[in-house]
């Protein structure tokens, strides 16, 4: 069974980039506005061959310390969530590095989105491990390594700040809400396109030191690797204008230059000017999307502005209380915008006023106001405000990127708490340390959960309430395990949990889908039935129309209405005319309309011949037990009677 995976950005930002700055701005920092200066053909500074042994040092350590915590992920096997569509069953990824492939992965929207290189990713892992998930598993983990390292090396390349910048890259490494990116190889995308996203950061601080066309096109094709990666990363046109402000500092008329990485300084309409090529990039990538995306989208008709407004807020808060208390991580959270009070959604709303508000305020300290804007922003593709894609609130793989922003508020704020408070250095690395202890013990138990399909979406069960999708995932697990250990396809406790599944969300077609199905092995079948036909109302989706036409089909056989059964098959073969099932299932009703008129025309004329010849027919269609009756009735017809006892006793030795 085939289970679901189951942007632009924010207007006022864009326009507030045309705008001067507020006189105020200019005052906080007590300097006159700098003059525009030519790019500076100097090179930037180069740290001595001391300090960068001392650089990599740090990272070694980092990488280790990231290795000890995910090592477990590489013994995890691949899970029921999106797995079998990116890789398990995914015939494309599985060929490896080959021209059909590569056509395939540029032209493809498999998986409702078009993402090239993660299928390339995924194909190259088959190539070198083939289904073998440990090998998934450490590309991934490698994947987070680097990320880790050069989110290091960029802050304290850009700073100078050693120790804030490790602390910046240690809590994004070990962090226990980024799990879900690393451990579940379905979510490639994530730890690539952020890569990538990084990576095109570091290519952006180099072209800031001396711009030059060269440097800017670097820039841009590290920005499309990123998009076909995944296209959630189309808000880095507006990320370098917060690079601008903190920490490279290029805005002319708000700041003076970095002392730490010093680079030419432009005004802000230049800035913005700059960036307009790399909009083109994330429009396009935008637009791809949508047609990408079609019908994963949960359109506004369907669900309005005044339903994801707050399930938005809720999120960003969430994000929030994570962050700070990583606990109740589940690989789905229920849709919140239909449960929450309108006192949750003002209380939400408050407080992120408040804290917009404090940062204002405080934004002679350019890292908040770059921070919070780089957490408020990033997410805007998937926070449901410009389109809902997908039945979850929220998910913990959207935070992989804009956590990095409030990370920096930490490290930065936490550094200038300390200097104001005089609190000792040993004092803030032990607190610094004892966190990032915490969060490694929880993040390595995190990855745990993901040891089985079971455990993952049992441990959703218990951290979430109406969790429908985590019903879902719990029966189909429940149902391999049972046929893998007594080849038994049904299982009374899977169908409570596909009951609970579509109490909870009566307009999941997939869940009835799977409530028909268990019903359906449980021999129930007029309510297999109904399940079948509730599908058909629920959903556009033509594999799942398929599927429930050809198990409707499957039911009405066995209920013995036979032409109600071809009418369902003739309906699939309507929209896919190579369906083999729907063929093979036509052929057995021709036979079986065949078994009929031979067994009335036996009764009618009862001979040994004609029963001999109706239970061939009866044994080839399958139907064993009426192909015994009648072999032993054309045996008491005529006693001797060798090809009928004969093939009687080729039967009898099917059944041992």
């Amino acid at each position: 069974m085939g289970m679901p995976a189951k942007a632009t950005p924010p207007k006022t930002r864009a326009a507030n980039q045309n705008r001067r700055p507020p006189a105020k701005l200019q005052k906080v920092d007590g300097h006159p506005p700098a003059p525009v200066t030519r790019p500076s053909t100097a090179p930037g500074p180069t740290p001595s061959p001391g300090r960068a042994r001392f650089y990599s040092a740090i990272c070694v350590l980092l990488a280790i310390a990231i290795f000890a915590v995910y090592y477990r992920a590489t013994r995890n096997p691949f899970v029921n969530y999106d797995d079998q569509g990116y890789v398990v069953e995914n015939v494309n990824v599985q060929q490896g590095l080959t021209r059909g492939m590569l056509h395939w992965a540029l032209t493809s929207t498999d998986a409702n989105n078009w993402h090239p290189l993660t299928w390339i990713s995924h194909a190259l892992d088959c190539q070198l491990f083939g289904l073998n998930p440990a090998g998934h598993h450490l590309t991934s983990v490698l994947l987070h390594v680097l990320s880790s390292v050069i989110l290091f090396l960029l802050l304290v390349r850009a700073t100078g700040a050693t120790g804030r910048s490790l602390l910046v890259a240690a809590l994004f490494a070990l962090h226990p809400i980024n799990v879900e990116s690393v451990a579940w190889v379905a979510e490639r995308k994530n730890v690539l396109s952020t890569l990538f996203f990084l990576l095109t950061l570091g290519a952006y601080g180099w072209y800031a030191l001396r711009p030059r066309i060269g440097r800017y096109v670097l820039v841009a094709a590290l920005f499309v690797l990123a998009l076909a990666a995944k296209p959630m990363v189309v808000t880095l046109p507006f990320v370098l204008l917060l690079v601008d402000l903190w920490p490279l500092q290029r805005f002319s008329s708000w700041q003076p230059p970095s002392e730490s990485f010093p680079v030419p300084q432009f005004s802000a309409w230049q800035l913005a000017l700059e960036k307009v090529p790399l909009l083109l990039l994330s429009a396009t990538s935008s637009a791809i999307t949508v047609v990408a995306q079609g019908g994963a989208i949960a359109t506004n008709r369907n669900l309005p502005l005044t339903l994801r407004l707050p399930n938005a807020l809720y999120a960003y808060v969430m994000y929030l209380v994570k962050a700070v208390w990583p606990s109740h991580l589940a690989a789905f959270y229920p849709y919140e915008g239909i449960r929450l009070a309108a006192w949750q959604t003002l209380l939400c709303a408050v407080f992120l006023v408040a804290v917009t508000a404090w940062v204002w305020r405080a934004r002679a300290h350019y890292y908040l106001l770059m921070g919070w804007l780089w957490f408020l922003g990033t997410p805007v593709p998937v926070n449901g405000l410009v389109m809902q894609v997908g039945d979850q609130a929220m998910a913990d793989r959207y935070a992989y990127l804009p956590l990095i922003g409030i990370f920096c508020m930490v490290a930065w704020g936490a550094a200038d708490l300390a200097r104001e408070r005089h609190i000792e250095l040993r004092e803030c690395v032990a607190v610094a340390g004892l966190a990032l202890a915490i969060f490694s013990f929880l993040t390595w138990r995190q990855i745990g959960f993901w040891r089985s399909s079971y455990d993952l979406w049992a441990h959703a069960l218990d951290v979430t309430k109406d969790n429908y999708m985590a019903e879902d995932y719990v029966g189909t697990a429940l149902l391999v395990k049972v046929y893998e250990e007594s080849r038994q396809r049904f299982s009374d406790e899977a169908l409570v949990h596909f009951q609970n599944a579509v109490r909870i969300e009566p307009r999941d077609a997939i869940s009835h889908l799977n409530l028909g199905a268990n019903l359906h092995e449980h021999g129930r079948l007029p309510e297999a039935i109904q399940q079948y036909q509730a599908v058909l109302k629920l959903t556009p989706d033509e594999h799942l129309i398929v599927k429930s036409l050809i198990d409707q089909g499957a039911a009405y056989q066995q209920l013995g209405e036979l032409a109600t059964a071809e009418q369902y098959d003739k309906k699939v073969l309507a929209m896919e005319p190579q369906n083999r099932v729907a063929l093979t299932n036509l052929g057995k009703l021709a036979m079986q309309e065949r078994v009929q008129q031979l067994a009335a025309s036996a009764a009618d004329h009862p001979s040994p011949g004609a029963y001999l010849q109706l239970g061939q027919l009866q044994q080839a269609v399958g139907l064993l037990p009426d192909a015994r009756t009648s072999y032993q009735t054309a045996l008491r017809l005529k006693p001797e009677f060798p090809e009928a006892r004969s093939a009687l006793e080729s039967l009898s030795a099917i059944g041992k």
